[in-house]
């Protein structure tokens, strides 16, 4: 019996690392968070709002190095894909993921908005929904859909070196919240 909940749980992790809300109503803004495949993300979000699905996007997202930020570069990329400057809002300075939530919910609460979906990769959705629903609490509405990753899949996130390395860290950095209740 042991066996067989172990080999559900292993089989299961992509599954539950990657949730995946219903999009059924439309949110105020999208919250494209940067990372692994920034670009990737971007252009999932830029698809989004394209689809109308929300009014407003946001990028957040620190510079890796001297260049311009995460945030910066995903909105060049949304306004080459034809997103209005008016649409598109940055935060150019957050590092983690803990930091995108509280510097994100700044611009949200300024703009008075409850309701919005969360952009990332599909490995990082179950610690950034997690994060998010932390810091904004219960009076705000968080829809995750993530992007396509073409490293990762849920099915088969043990067959590639990086895939089973960002699953396993993902899972630490989860266990490492429930545990302590500090996220990251």
């Amino acid at each position: 019996m042991v066996i067989v909940a172990l080999a559900v749980a292993w089989f299961s992790l992509g599954f539950y690392l990657s949730p995946q809300s219903t999009l059924n109503k439309k949110a105020d803004a999208i919250i494209v968070i940067s990372g692994g495949q920034t670009d990737t993300r971007a252009a999932h979000g830029i698809a989004l709002y394209k689809a109308g699905w929300a009014p407003k996007l946001i990028f957040s997202g620190a510079a890796l190095d001297d260049g311009p930020s995460n945030a910066a570069a995903m909105a060049t990329q949304a306004r080459a894909a034809g997103v209005p400057a008016s649409a598109i809002l940055t935060d150019n300075a957050s590092q983690t993921t803990d930091q995108n939530a509280i510097d994100t919910k700044r611009l949200v609460d300024s703009n008075r908005w409850h309701t919005f979906i969360l952009v990332t990769s599909p490995y990082h959705q179950r610690r950034a929904d997690m994060t998010f629903h932390h810091v904004y609490g219960s009076s705000y509405t968080i829809l995750g859909s993530s992007s396509v990753d073409d490293r990762w899949s849920k099915r088969y996130w043990y067959r590639s070196g990086f895939s089973f390395n960002v699953s396993m860290d993902e899972l630490k950095k989860i266990t490492y919240i429930e545990l302590t209740g500090h996220y990251q």
